[in-house]
């Protein structure tokens, strides 16, 4: 009982300057630290809850920090891989959940998100654990394709998705991925 009480107080407790690398160590040069990470789980309920990217000015009202400190740690974040910024620094990507409208249209928890790909539509149902509806457009001939996905497993099983790259180079354009 001891043992669970401790865990419990230490998942509680707010996180800070721990660093973290979620790709092992040093893997791309780029440590974010505790305020990152919170700053990434801001964004992250936020772009949930609205069901688009969240502003600058958003998650600087939601954390009480400054719009330059947003995004100066969206910048960190971006270089760490965990978000993908557009040029002008506002949110691209929030890996499964794009900030612009594609082909990949997820309804999920009364609530509905663009993906960025086909297998981030799948991520989003994944990411917020719930039932969710994929409606997509084949990329070859155009055809709708409608997925429902229960329990984490699609309802239909006969279909293919295409990756024209290997993972290891998704990262050098992660846009055309």
């Amino acid at each position: 009982m001891a043992s669970e009480e401790n865990a419990q107080s230490s998942r509680d407790r707010p996180i800070q300057n721990v660093a973290v690398d979620h790709e092992g160590p040093d893997r791309y040069g780029r440590v974010v630290d505790g305020a990152d990470v919170l700053l990434r789980n801001t964004t992250y309920r936020r772009f949930v809850e609205l069901g688009r990217a969240p502003t600058v000015s958003e998650i600087a009202d939601a954390t009480g920090v400054s719009e330059s400190e947003v995004r100066s740690g969206w910048r960190r974040l971006h270089e760490a891989h965990a978000l993908v910024l557009d040029g002008a620094g506002d949110i691209r990507m929030a890996n499964p959940f794009a900030a612009q409208p594609t082909t990949f249209r997820v309804e999920a928890a009364g609530r509905s998100w663009y993906a960025n790909c086909g297998w981030d539509a799948f991520g989003i149902g994944a990411a917020l654990r719930a039932n969710s509806s994929i409606h997509a457009v084949c990329a070859d001939c155009r055809a709708p394709i409608d997925i429902a996905v229960n329990d984490g497993r699609p309802d239909q099983t006969s279909l293919v998705f295409h990756v024209p790259l290997p993972a290891a180079s998704w990262w050098n354009d992660i846009g055309y991925t």
